[in-house]
């Protein structure tokens, strides 16, 4: 019995660890629904950019810190590229409206508004590259 409870509890965590920060993609209906006033109350516009990432943070959340960072340096370089960094904790109904159910929870939000998809947890890096450089037009191949 408890090798059964082992051998469930190991492969639960390596599942677990292969989502971690997987971007999710959106499905039409997912699409459709995502509570556009709610961002507009967050100061999204998503029509302003090829790309907006939102990133829902708690004040302390080391991978929110290092996802911020890294968003931070990529919309320096990338011009399609709008980041908005919102305080889970300061916007309880924003929350519990998109379903952000742990930190960081990211947002892509297509120019129309549609979503593109959302990851929970910290993306990694060089995948977070890709996906920016993949929808906002970067050609330049820098990586980091």
């Amino acid at each position: 019995m408890l090798a059964v409870a082992l051998a469930v509890t190991v492969a639960a965590v390596r599942w677990a660890r292969t989502r971690n920060g997987a971007l999710r993609g959106a499905d039409g209906e997912e699409a459709d629904t995502i509570p556009t006033a709610v961002l507009e109350e967050l100061g999204v516009r998503p029509a302003d950019a090829e790309l907006t990432v939102v990133q829902f943070s708690t004040a302390f959340c080391g991978p929110c810190r290092a996802t911020r960072a890294r968003l931070q340096q990529l919309q320096a370089t990338r011009p399609g590229l709008a980041y908005v960094d919102v305080d889970a904790e300061s916007h309880l109904d924003a929350v519990r409206a998109l379903d952000v159910r742990r930190t960081p929870t990211l947002l892509y939000l297509r120019r129309d508004g549609s979503l593109l998809g959302r990851s929970s947890g910290a993306p990694r890096a060089e995948e977070l590259t890709a996906l920016v450089d993949a929808h906002t037009g970067a050609r330049d191949g820098w990586g980091g």
